[in-house]
């Protein structure tokens, strides 16, 4: 028992020595400091190139204005990140990581903060540009998936599912209203709707509206989904995908990659209806010359399904400094309009627009949202996030029915 106890009592040390040792954002002169000269690998998706963008427009100002160099880690899925920063605390590798920031929502998160992956708590919120965010008006900023965020990631962008379609070829009037009038309109329409195989994330996002739709009430998919009657629960789930399977472009027996490949099926005609976790993304497609200029969003009226995105920083960073510095510009009020530009990006902002300066509130009032952008009272009502357990069951039982090889 003495020795356990001396065990505990070594490790705690260890562990709030660590946390001693980690740069300080309440004392942001020092982070600054400490991160000029630093490189920061930022593990983050690479499947668009707007994103990688303006990832690599942020890399040069964060050079230019702190002596910070970014170098963007192109993913095709956030996973790989986590079980690289997991692989590295069980080899006992509690510094010089190869991972100082990564781009995480969802299930990635509720790993890394299950698995003490993250840099200690309430770092994001001592941020600089901290302040600014809307955690009054956008609740998703303080709770990932129903997992308390604890100031362990810094917020970077706002989601939420939105359909689309080319109105030169489809009336704006005949599009579904729901999962089940979707499936209607399939059966009208065989071959002509798709979603990405799971788990590529827009694929699973598909299923959890599926979900979302089919429950009686919303309020058990808070829970883990070890807890409840899951089988039960998907029942109508995977009854609603039976019926739609069939009737997807090429019969169900192929998915398209991802949500590049999905946009390109309506860009070559092969879809009428597509649909992103991102508002302005239609707009920003047609900007970039990638879809037609008649293309059009829509929502349930019911909703959608809606979240938010983050950066986080790992336990054992190489260069924490760097990446706190990195997740502060990405904060900032001209990170964030750029970002909300259809042109650069077009990801909605996390900030409130009552917080900040009056010139950069008129940054913002000068974006063109674009022509396939909807209002913001038009987005129709938001769907919360389940808990990040039913995404893997709904993966894992996907699979069992429909998964096939590329």
């Amino acid at each position: 028992m003495l020795k356990f106890a001396a065990t505990l009592a070594a490790a705690l040390f260890a562990s709030s020595a660590a946390f001693a040792a980690d740069p300080d954002p309440a004392n942001w002169p020092a982070v600054l400091d400490e991160a000029r000269g630093e490189t920061v690998y930022f593990n983050a998706w690479g499947g668009a190139e707007n994103i990688n963008a303006y990832i690599a427009w942020a890399g040069e100002e964060v050079e230019k204005r702190y002596g910070v160099k970014l170098v963007h880690v192109k993913l095709e899925d956030a996973a790989t990140a986590v079980n690289s920063v997991l692989a590295e605390k069980t080899a006992g590798r509690g510094d010089g990581g190869a991972i100082d920031l990564v781009w995480i929502n969802g299930e990635n998160f509720s790993a890394m903060k299950r698995q003490g992956l993250l840099l200690r708590p309430g770092w994001a919120e001592k941020l600089p540009n901290y302040a600014f965010a809307d955690v009054e008006g956008k609740p998703s900023l303080r709770t990932d998936f129903t997992i308390p965020v604890d100031g362990l990631e810094s917020p970077w962008g706002m989601a939420k599912l939105v359909f689309f379609h080319d109105s030169a070829r489809t009336k704006p009037e005949e599009m579904p209203e729901s999962i089940a009038g979707l499936v209607a309109w399939a059966r009208a329409h065989p071959g002509r709707f798709a979603y990405p195989q799971p788990p590529d994330f827009m694929g699973s996002t598909f299923l959890k509206q599926v979900l979302a739709e089919s429950v009686a009430d919303r309020a058990v998919l808070a829970k883990d989904v070890a807890t409840v009657d899951a089988d039960a629960i998907l029942a109508p789930v995977f009854a609603t995908l039976d019926a739609l399977n069939p009737l997807l472009w090429r019969a169900g027996k192929a998915f398209p990659k991802n949500y590049p490949a999905l946009k390109q099926l309506l860009a070559d005609g092969e879809a009428d209806i597509i649909f992103a976790f991102n508002p302005a993304e239609a707009s920003s497609a047609i900007a970039a010359g990638e879809l037609p200029d008649t293309v059009r969003s829509f929502v349930f009226p019911g909703g959608t399904l809606a979240n938010s995105h983050f950066v986080a920083v790992p336990f054992n960073a190489s260069s924490k400094a760097g990446a706190l510095v990195v997740a502060d510009f990405l904060l900032s009020p001209q990170a964030q309009a750029r970002k909300q530009d259809p042109e650069i990006w077009g990801d909605p902002t996390v900030l409130a627009m009552a917080k900040l300066t009056a010139e950069d509130r008129a940054r913002f009032g000068r974006l063109a949202l674009g022509v396939a952008t909807l209002a913001p009272d038009a987005l129709g009502p938001a769907i919360d996030e389940p808990h990040p357990s039913w995404m893997a069951k709904l993966e894992s039982e996907w699979a069992k029915r429909y998964g096939v090889a590329h």
